[in-house]
């Protein structure tokens, strides 16, 4: 991740500044890895893509099936304007929820770049295909990636997390394109009531905030350039379930909105 500074920051401004880093620079946090309280099985699950003013971008599916303890799960997004996101995910749930590989395409006009980004999570090797000024670009670096690694999972752990807890982190593989580990800070604010038909109910609301740690992170906050929060609503109870997503859906795109589909009449 890269920031471009104006010209009036001298040397000694710079200085000054990554010398208040330094002091900012807040003690390792140590990530969770999130327990199974209720294990994943056979689903299909349709879903819409809206902007936050109630414009339809795209119509989804969320498929997934599970053998044994392995779980394979594909989220499609077609958009109107013809570009496609689709990630595909498999995971363990032995005890806790592990990360075994991520795929996720996304292009289109919708997309600010066109990649193609592959995580192995057992051997730590990331590997992105982009576009930049009409010619193919490939990242294929080794990370040291911590168990709790959480992308493509996230609307999964969060029926999962526990909600007496203040304050649950995991780790993510960001690319923007260049792949760098980040943390993930899930915090709950509460229940919030919604309605389906005539029957009403009670959805967790939790917050979940990017944390770039080092310099980078410092002065990703400082020039406004830190990720927007994601806001997702699950509703509890016996039988958690996805209700509502709010956040941009790759690095760097708009907030959009994700929320259940309802049947047309046949």
């Amino acid at each position: 991740m890269y920031f471009r500074f104006s010209d009036h920051l001298s040397a000694a401004t710079i200085s000054i500044l990554l010398a208040g880093a330094a002091m900012l620079q807040p003690k390792m946090v140590f990530a969770d890895t999130v327990a199974v309280r209720h294990a994943e099985g056979l689903m299909h699950g349709f879903l819409v893509l809206r902007t936050l003013d109630g414009k339809t971008l795209a119509d989804g599916q969320l498929i997934q099936d599970a053998k044994g303890d392995h779980v394979n799960t594909r989220l499609i997004f077609r958009f109107k304007d013809g570009s496609r996101y689709e990630q595909t995910t498999v995971f363990s749930q032995r005890g806790t929820f592990r990360l075994l590989s991520d795929h996720v395409v996304q292009k289109g006009p919708s997309f600010k770049q066109p990649s193609d980004t592959l995580i192995n999570a057992s051997t730590g090797q990331v590997k992105v295909r982009y576009s930049e000024d009409d010619k193919e670009k490939v990242i294929d670096e080794k990370l040291a990636l911590p168990p709790d690694v959480s992308n493509g999972l996230i609307l999964t752990l969060m029926k999962d997390v526990d909600p007496s807890t203040p304050r649950t982190t995991v780790s993510m593989v960001a690319t923007t394109p260049e792949p760098r580990l980040v943390k993930l800070a899930i915090t709950p604010q509460g229940e919030e009531l919604f309605t389906i038909g005539s029957f009403r109910h009670k959805a967790i609301h939790y917050v979940v905030r990017v944390e770039i740690g080092g310099i980078t992170g410092f002065f990703a906050r400082l020039t406004g350039k830190q990720p927007p929060d994601m806001h997702i609503w699950v509703l509890g109870g016996e039988a958690p379930a996805f209700v509502k997503a709010e956040g941009p859906l790759y690095a760097g795109g708009p907030i959009w909105r994700i929320q259940l589909a309802s049947a047309g009449l046949f």
